[in-house]
């Protein structure tokens, strides 16, 4: 059986969000995996998805899906750091609190993209991470990226 996604283990009451949100039905529903000690998404943005120029990814894409793999990626590294069965209790939520983008390259559209986030730190309900979009085997952006979990609603 193949590992759940860690969007697939956020609660349903935080699954809407338009980039990672498995329910909601015209978001990206990006899916998110370890690969040993980094987080992993595969995604191929549709044509519509062009920036300024054809055949290039709009500017904001690339930010939300670096911004939404981290959140997961955030929230599956504090989840390992506590202990935490993702098969037995839903993922914490995590918001982005700082979120810097270089933009290296074009990213093209109809393109397989690879995002990866690595965990730089993690402090109490803060996760610092690094990650990167990737296309053809070449880096387009690189992101610098601060989690912050949120807190337990009573």
């Amino acid at each position: 059986m193949a590992p759940k996604a860690f969007q697939d283990c956020y609660p349903d009451n935080y699954s809407h969000c338009f980039g990672c949100g498995r329910l909601n039905e015209h978001g990206l529903k990006i899916k998110s995996y370890w690969d040993g000690d980094e987080g992993v998404c595969h995604f191929t943005p549709k044509a519509y998805y062009t920036g300024g120029f054809p055949d290039y990814l709009y500017g904001g894409l690339i930010a939300s899906l670096i911004d939404c793999h981290c959140a997961a990626t955030a929230s599956a590294a504090k989840a390992r750091e506590d202990g935490i069965d993702l098969e037995v209790q839903p993922l914490e939520r995590f918001v982005t609190a700082s979120l810097k983008i270089d933009y290296l390259a074009p990213g093209p559209v109809n393109t397989p993209l690879e995002i990866r986030a690595k965990i730089r730190e993690i402090s109490g309900r803060k996760v610092w991470l690094d990650a990167t979009l990737s296309a053809e085997g070449k880096i387009r952006a690189k992101g610098d990226v601060l989690m912050i979990q949120i807190p337990d609603q009573e």
